[in-house]
């Protein structure tokens, strides 16, 4: 019998006294991750767009990227060790203390002065770099690692990283066609549990959006939403 040599994912293997081969593809052992990759090509631009609001925050090993008008910031970690949240948004507590919060019923690690903070810890990992760390490595890194945690959202052509608990940064895949370039997505429910009239909160849109349950289906869901077009 003849002897075949079939290169399957960078791996030889002989295959000796066989009497049929099972070919695979470079395209099957190489499989693309468009989100993963879409969400990289698009947050790179939109740091781009607003290179003066990114900022590094050296103490704690995060790079911060700020709201155009100062209200919130997006912070995502350079190295899983050395911080407590790898990723969070941090926003002014004066628009929900005005329409009724009692920070006293939020859990306490959400309050830090006049700030109010949602998170995730995406574990203890020392992070390492094959080049500088910049702002774009260090979000490669969540995407490389904790894949999970970048999604897509189509009703808005949005890429996003879920914080968890229903909260969640998101960006426009494509900015050209989107007025919606950055935004800062809270889960209302913590909020109006702790007396938030979720309609007075100044700065923030209360409205319903199209998501995917568990399950592929569509669903309305209620957010807080501070959306902002970096091109203007």
């Amino acid at each position: 019998m003849n002897m075949r040599i079939i290169k399957k994912c960078k791996q030889n293997l002989i295959l000796m006294g066989v009497t049929f081969v099972t070919v695979v593809t470079a395209t099957a052992c190489q499989k693309i991750d468009a989100i993963g990759k879409g969400s990289v090509k698009s947050f790179d631009k939109v740091l781009n767009e607003i290179p003066g609001n990114i900022t590094e925050d050296i103490e704690n090993a995060s790079w911060v990227l700020n709201a155009p008008d100062n209200s919130a910031k997006f912070i995502w970690s350079q190295n899983f060790k050395e911080t407590d949240y790898d990723a969070k948004l941090e926003f002014d507590a004066a628009p929900f203390l005005a329409a009724g919060l009692d920070v006293n019923q939020l859990p306490v690690e959400m309050v830090q002065e006049d700030k109010i903070v949602v998170g995730i810890n995406l574990g203890e990992e020392e992070l390492s770099y094959e080049g500088d760390v910049t702002p774009l490595a260090s979000f490669e890194q969540i995407v490389n690692l904790k894949r999970d945690n970048i999604g897509y959202h189509t009703a808005l052509d949005h890429f996003g990283v879920d914080l968890m608990n229903g909260n969640m940064f998101e960006w426009a895949s494509d900015m050209s066609a989107n007025d919606k370039d950055i935004v800062f997505v809270l889960n209302p429910e913590v909020f109006m549990a702790a007396g938030v009239n979720p309609e007075e909160v100044e700065g923030w849109v209360f409205a319903k959006v199209e998501t995917m349950d568990e399950d592929g289906k569509k669903i309305e869901v209620e957010k807080f939403l501070k959306p902002f077009d970096l091109k203007k």
